[in-house]
């Protein structure tokens, strides 16, 4: 059996040549110990990262070259905010350590993808027919919402989830609703709706990482991967966006990354690397999990606990609360968003689903005995 970290990439290009020397040094200057910005357990955990970085003390807690980019575009008086938090995404899951908030958000702007991927859950025709109410798009007033709850206590966020964001009506008032409210702000999208006012923006808000969804460098490979996607219109619209940027945005702080999904034997990574690097910052693959049939796949035996219980919360565009988006239809039930996401994130439901994947009964969970994830 085949475990696979959800948080985790198979390959990554950033900066080969990271100036790790450079960050530690400028990590080591850093001392928030006066700092009415931050209580005492979250200085003890930047001393406890302090120390860990600095001297080695255990492999808990490395800077990689994802997070090297990512401090490079952070302001410096950011930087102790940024590791806290990027402390608790990498390291709690794995510990099992919960506190009043999760580490990540997911917020769903849509439910509804132009694409029928072959391995995504949008092949699934019982959770594409919009009479099942499986399929919309969040409403502003609810984004904002959880926007402003999230801010200050949540710096991790993604704007993505299981359809395509950018089919969202209102989805360039709810990015700039988030200007200047968070540390790391993603977007996932398969770039085909991209436009030059969507570009406009996104390179105007407050995104941090910009995805873009992609699994081959040819154009046969990848329409046969997504299905009704056309690579070069694709292109296109990635190389507006990149003309855009260099034109009227040169000093904005952004990641772009194209990310693929490791499914076929035709893939050729090496290949994708190069069509690919020109054009963004980053390239990352990441594992197959069997989304779009996983309710009737069999029982794979895995107990151990999965740690996106730990790591991430997910909130779909009708509100629904989820503990993760493999299982697509929301058949472990957490609860309907009620403006509290502490409350919702620490809920006897969330618990119940934790306890037993603590207590070896993960196969008792459907669909999370047959996910592969830990």
């Amino acid at each position: 059996m085949v475990y696979k970290k959800k948080n985790s990439f198979i390959n990554l290009t950033g900066e080969k040549n990271a100036p790790v020397k450079l960050i530690l040094n400028k990590i080591e200057k850093l001392d928030i110990s006066n700092s009415k910005q931050f209580n005492d357990k979250q200085k003890k955990i930047f001393l406890k990262i302090k120390d860990e970085l600095l001297f080695k003390t255990n492999n808990e807690f490395n800077l990689t070259n994802n997070i090297i980019d990512e401090l490079n575009i952070t302001d410096l008086d950011d930087w102790p905010n940024y590791l806290i938090h990027r402390y608790r995404y990498e390291v709690y899951p794995d510990k099992k350590i919960l506190d009043e908030y999760p580490p990540y958000l997911q917020i769903e702007p849509s439910s509804i993808c132009n694409y029928r991927c072959v391995f995504c859950f949008e092949t699934d025709k019982s959770f594409t027919t919009k009479k099942n109410g499986y399929m919309g798009t969040m409403k502003i007033d609810l984004f904002k919402d959880i926007i402003d709850k999230a801010k200050g206590n949540i710096e991790f966020i993604s704007l993505a989830s299981r359809g395509e964001p950018l089919v969202n009506p209102e989805f360039e008032e709810m990015i700039k609703y988030t200007d200047g409210k968070f540390l790391n702000l993603k977007i996932n999208t398969n770039a085909s709706l991209l436009n030059e006012s969507k570009c406009h923006a996104i390179l105007s808000s407050g995104v941090k990482t910009l995805v873009f969804s992609a699994d081959a460098a040819d154009e046969k490979l990848y329409s046969k991967l997504r299905v009704n996607g056309k690579l070069k219109i694709v292109l296109k619209n990635i190389e507006l966006f990149n003309s855009i940027k260099e034109k009227d945005y040169k000093k904005k702080k952004i990641i772009t990354r194209v990310s693929g999904v490791k499914y076929s034997d035709e893939q050729n990574f090496q290949e994708m690397e190069k069509f690919w690097k020109s054009l963004v910052n980053q390239v990352a693959f990441v594992e197959y999990n069997p989304w779009e049939n996983i309710y009737i796949q069999k029982p794979n035996n895995i107990n151990t606990s999965c740690s996106d219980l730990w790591r991430r919360m997910f909130i779909w565009w009708d509100g629904k609360v989820n503990p993760c988006d493999t299982d697509y239809k929301s058949t472990l039930q957490i609860k309907q968003y009620n403006g509290d996401l502490s409350e919702t994130w620490l809920s006897e439901n969330y618990q119940l689903i934790r306890n037993k994947h603590l207590n070896d009964k993960r196969q008792s969970l459907k669909p999370c005995r047959s996910c592969n994830v830990i």
